[in-house]
């Protein structure tokens, strides 16, 4: 009995170091592992804790959050839930930030660990580079899934572990020294606030769109594994491989290597490739350089790969969601392959290590436009609950305002236009939550089917309106459109009513069932039960009862496509009596098989064809 108590504990803690691992290695991307460097150089290990602090406790407080979110509801897809429902106006954001981090990835790599070895022509072996980094990340990606992927780093920590033993041993204690180091810049003056504050803003808030470490945290609880104390490990084992990175920084700048540090636009020093090009300078050590290499090589594969996995995750988990109608058209493999976004996002560092940017360029993203998204994701996450639509016409004109006015700090050198741009974001969040009328920008998916229909945006009838009755002889029995609905009007008898008079209430289904199938003769009149290659079942249905009517009064449904994907349509209804008053409301999902086997299938061809006119 003792041993089965034990081994499962054992287990537990197990997992949560590999998984804590994984979180490490996929946060340690381009930007955390060059500007460690970069920052190091400029302000020395003042600059290197100021940098490596905030970035761990930012990863540290997302896995406690997300555990704490995960257990407000019983049971392992608690979390998987909580992310589909609250990550709906978030999708957009999710993309472009995987985008700019893979990209940046990408390019970091390129820029600072290939280019400073001197291969000539670049135009020969600039892509040849990046196709053997997009290759391994393509292949990592594929051989390994969210499941196994703690064990394939596992094997990736193990090779960096002895690739920092070898540069250890190889640089021997001249290495322990450069922890004296001085900087390059002050860390008292306004210059070095320009740059903290944006660091702390950015990586305290920086994971809420980090797509893979959503699916990491709803993984962990999908297998009864602590996520605080998994990113708790995470956050540490980062740490200790960026402090192992500025010190290799400090070690260099000790050993009078300043000489490798550019100078680029606006006068900045640059120096991500400051230890790349000390360890390949001559007389070069083939262990050293190799070592070197080889350790950048698996920090950067880990958050390819892992970047590759997200995608293939939210492209799969979305494509079943989108409305869009050309999406039913793309094959689907196609519609969920992270490929095509990975070639783009090494089109994009090849473009950028060829005309000679720098890793601050992209850094400045994270450091304004995605901090407001990111804020009011996490206020949103504990404000009102799962929201259903966002001011992103707003968002995105702050956020790109904010892009300028730190450019603007930058390049003029004058870090409180960079302060400033950091805390825009922040200060519009706060004064979208806390303004009067708050809930014209925001609107909860309780709300929206508590609104009064003459306030929805989908409503047919404009406030004012009044349905009355067709004039005798007029009346199209077989219904008609308004627009996108279809609408059928008919008068309650006695054999809709019950024993107290009122309509009874399970013909109101019947009647929306009556509505649906005109609405169908309509759009599709060639449908042939008895060859038709497929059947439209019904999923699921929903009504809600606003009033009560009575016989012998004017009724009309109003049936249309509120939505589609590639497998499901969903119809809304609504019915009104002869005054314009709604009785009721609803929607409902349909879905298609095969007439031969049943099997689901996607929306068929003709469907699409009749439907997309009313949708």
């Amino acid at each position: 009995m003792e041993n089965s108590a034990v081994t499962p504990s054992r287990f537990r803690f197990l997992n949560i170091l590999l998984w804590g691992n994984t979180v490490a290695l996929s946060w340690v991307w381009g930007l955390g592992l060059f500007f460690s460097v970069q920052f190091t150089v400029e302000f020395g290990l003042t600059g290197l804790l100021t940098f490596l602090i905030p970035n761990c406790l930012g990863l540290f407080v997302f896995g406690a959050v997300c555990d704490h979110i995960a257990r407000r509801n019983a049971g392992s897809e608690s979390l998987a839930i909580f992310f589909t429902t609250w990550s709906r106006p978030f999708r957009l954001v999710f993309f472009l930030y995987q985008i700019i981090a893979l990209s940046l990835t990408f390019f970091a790599l390129i820029r600072y660990g290939w280019q400073p070895l001197g291969l000539r022509p670049d135009s020969l072996y600039l892509p040849l580079t990046a196709l053997i980094i997009l290759a391994a990340g393509i292949l990592f990606g594929e051989e390994f899934s969210i499941r196994r992927i703690k064990y394939s780093h596992a094997g990736f920590l193990a090779l960096i572990v002895c690739c920092v033993a070898v540069i250890i041993s190889e640089l021997g204690s001249p290495y322990f020294r450069g922890i004296h180091s001085p900087s390059l810049l002050p860390t008292h003056d306004l210059n070095f606030w320009g740059y903290v504050i944006p660091i702390c803003i950015g990586f305290l808030v920086g994971p809420w769109l980090d797509l893979q470490q959503w699916q990491r945290a709803i993984q962990m609880r999908r297998e009864n594994t602590s996520i605080t104390a998994a990113y708790a490990f995470g956050a540490l084992l980062f740490g200790a491989i960026l402090l192992f990175h500025g010190i290799l920084a400090l070690w260099a700048m000790e050993g009078g290597s300043r000489i490798f540090i550019q100078s680029g636009l606006a006068g900045y020093p640059y120096a991500e490739s400051l230890l790349t090009r000390v360890f390949s300078s001559p007389p070069a050590n083939p262990w050293l350089l190799g070592a070197y290499l080889t350790f950048l090589a698996g920090c950067i594969l880990t958050t390819l790969d892992s970047g590759y996995i997200a995608l293939r995750w939210f492209f799969k988990s979305n494509a079943t969601r989108s409305k869009s109608a050309i999406f039913s058209l793309i094959p689907e493999r196609l519609l969920t392959s992270p490929i095509p976004a990975f070639i783009l996002c090494a089109v994009i560092a090849v473009i950028g290590a060829a005309i000679g940017i720098e890793l601050e360029y992209f850094m400045i993203f994270f450091a304004t436009f995605f901090v407001g998204y990111s804020a009011l994701a996490i206020s949103r996450a504990f404000v009102n609950g799962p929201v259903n639509m966002i001011p992103q016409v707003k968002m995105f004109c702050i956020g790109s305002l904010a892009v300028v006015i730190f450019a603007y700090g930058y390049f003029l050198h004058q870090p409180v236009f960079q302060i400033l741009a950091s805390l825009l974001p922040l200060g519009y969040v706060i004064w979208l939550m806390l303004k009067p009328l708050a809930g014209e920008d925001f609107t909860t998916d309780r709300e929206e089917l508590e609104e009064p229909a003459s306030a929805s945006v989908v409503s047919l009838t404009p406030v004012g309106t009044v349905l009355t009755s067709a004039p005798m002889g007029t009346h199209d029995i077989s219904g008609h459109f308004e627009d996108k609905w279809f609408v059928h009007t008919f008068i309650a008898t006695y054999a809709d009513t019950n024993s107290v008079g009122n309509v009874y209430f399970g013909m109101y289904a019947m009647w929306v069932g009556k509505t649906r199938e005109l609405f169908f003769n309509r759009v599709m009149p060639k449908f042939n039960l008895k060859e038709t290659p497929f059947y439209i079942l019904t999923r699921s249905f929903e009504h809600k009862f606003v009033r009560e009517t009575k016989e012998f009064e004017t009724v009309s449904v109003k049936i249309r496509v509120a939505s589609h994907n590639r497998k499901f349509v969903t119809l809304e209804h609504e019915i009104y009596d002869s005054t314009g008053q709604q009785l009721g409301k609803g929607s409902q999902s349909l879905l298609f098989v095969s007439s031969s086997d049943y099997k689901m299938l996607d929306i068929p061809q003709d469907v699409i064809t009749a439907f997309l006119a009313y949708s």
